[in-house]
């Protein structure tokens, strides 16, 4: 199965996309991830985005897509994938459509508070980036990471000024994503206010396993 996640910062997207990706055996992709890669490996594609960042530009929706696009081609991706941070804008989400693939869109629904309260207390390991919740899921030991050790740090984007415009960007440009998706009648909404266990629960409910296990035969 074919998946796209959708919901403000903090919505709990990347913590369910992980515990997606294991138990159904596809991977999560993100944008920014595959950026970093090409630019690491100085792929073509890498080269291309490098010298736009590096020249203060945006990167345009049709190198998004296109380094989208090469990132599904690879054989991990054959029984599936979760897409989290792509599309943002209308415009990507047309182009994604033109290529044909079938997904399911995941819409995160969770209010504002609670989105403050989850990012501000956020915390992530400097070495392995494991993430944490000082109030939800805080760390064995204060400041160090369970799984290495390392140092646990706040992210400059957790911090409550940036919090705040990071949602009106996601109000203003990736919200209209909802309406656009429900037109196309692909879209589910999920509850993600709650532990994330609980919504793993609800999601493999939503999405059995077997579906994609036949799909795959």
């Amino acid at each position: 199965m074919n998946f796209i996640f959708l919901g403000p910062p903090g919505a709990g997207k990347g913590t369910l996309a992980a515990q997606v990706s294991e138990e159904y055996g596809i991977p999560q992709i993100s944008t920014g991830d595959i950026f970093r890669e090409n630019i690491k490996n100085q792929t073509e594609l890498g080269k291309k985005v490098k010298a736009i960042l590096d020249s203060g530009g945006l990167v345009s929706d049709e190198v998004v897509l296109e380094i989208v696009e090469d990132r599904l081609k690879k054989d991990d991706c054959k029984n599936g994938f979760i897409l989290d941070g792509f599309p943002r804008t209308i415009p990507q989400a047309e182009a994604f459509e033109k290529l044909g693939i079938d997904v399911k869109v995941v819409n995160f629904e969770v209010d504002n508070d609670l989105i403050i309260a989850r990012l501000s207390n956020r915390r992530v390991c400097k070495n392995c980036k494991a993430n944490y919740n000082v109030k939800f899921m805080p760390p064995k030991v204060e400041g160090k990471c369970d799984k290495c050790g390392g140092e646990l740090f706040t992210r400059e984007d957790d911090k409550l000024e940036s919090i705040t415009h990071r949602l009106e960007v996601y109000r203003k440009e990736t919200e209209p994503l909802i309406e656009f998706y429900k037109k196309l009648g692909k879209i589910t909404d999920i509850d993600s206010a709650r532990d994330s266990s609980l919504v793993l629960v609800d999601f493999k409910k939503l999405f059995p396993i077997t579906l994609k296990l036949s799909s795959s035969v």
